[in-house]
C-alpha cells in the first residue's frame, strides 16, 4: 500500500520533530484539522504494517512520534552506540583541545580559533559527551557557552584540567621544580 500524500506529509512532520509531538503542533506543520490527526496516524501505521516497514508512529501521554519497531531496536542502538565510539577526527580534535584550554567557551570563539565552520563539530562532542553545554553567556544573543566534561577527564586520562600539558610556545612562570623541555633546572648559582 503507497501512502497517500497526506501521509508522507503527516511522515515528515513526525520525522523532522524527533522528540513526540502534540496533534496541534502536527496538525499546524501539516496543515490538516487536529481531529483528522489520529485517523491518519492509524492509517500510517496500517501502511507500515502492510509495507513491513521498519517504522511505527507511537502515541506517548498525547503526542506522536515516529520510532524504529522494538524488533529493530538492537541493530540501531549498535548502530548509533558505534557512531558515538568512532575515533575523533583532526577538527574534532582541534575543536576539542580549544575548549579545553579556553573554557567555558561559545562555538564562535572556536571557530573563530580555527578559522572554520564548528558548530557540527562541537555538537558532535557534545553527543560523544566530551563537551557539555555550561549555560549561556550574558552577550548579545545570549551564546551557549561550552566546557569539557569529566567523561573527557576519562578518556584521556586526566584527574583535572590541570593535567593538560602545555601548549607549544606557552610562556608560565616556572618554579625550581618544573620540567621546561628537559631542562631540570640544573644546579642553583649563587652571586
Amino acid at each position: 500500500m503507497k501512502l497517500t500524500e497526506k501521509q508522507a506529509l503527516l511522515e515528515a512532520v513526525l520525522f523532522a520533530c524527533g522528540d513526540p509531538a502534540e496533534p496541534e503542533r502536527i496538525a499546524v506543520a501539516a496543515d490538516i484539522d487536529k481531529g483528522a490527526v489520529s485517523g491518519l496516524i492509524d492509517a500510517l501505521n496500517e501502511a507500515y504494517t502492510e509495507n513491513g516497514s521498519s517504522l511505527t508512529v507511537l502515541r506517548l501521554n498525547g503526542f506522536y512520534q515516529l520510532a524504529v519497531r522494538t524488533e529493530y531496536y538492537d541493530a540501531v542502538k549498535k548502530a548509533v552506540d558505534t557512531r558515538k565510539n568512532a575515533p575523533l577526527s583532526q577538527a574534532a580534535m582541534e575543536a576539542l583541545t580549544v575548549i579545553a584550554y579556553n573554557q567555558p567557551v561559545t562555538k564562535s570563539f572556536v571557530e573563530h580559533i580555527r578559522g572554520v565552520d564548528s558548530s557540527g563539530v562541537v555538537n558532535a562532542l557534545v553527543e560523544k559527551g566530551l563537551v557539555a553545554e555550561a549555560g549561556r553567556l550574558e552577550l548579545p544573543g545570549r551564546p551557549i557557552a561550552y566546557v569539557t566534561t569529566d567523561a573527557f577527564l576519562r578518556c584521556f586520562g586526566l584527574e583535572s584540567l590541570d593535567g593538560l600539558p602545555p601548549l607549544p610556545g606557552d610562556k608560565r612562570p616556572a618554579d625550581d621544580t618544573e620540567d621546561i623541555d628537559g631542562f631540570d633546572g640544573g644546579e642553583e648559582v649563587s652571586g
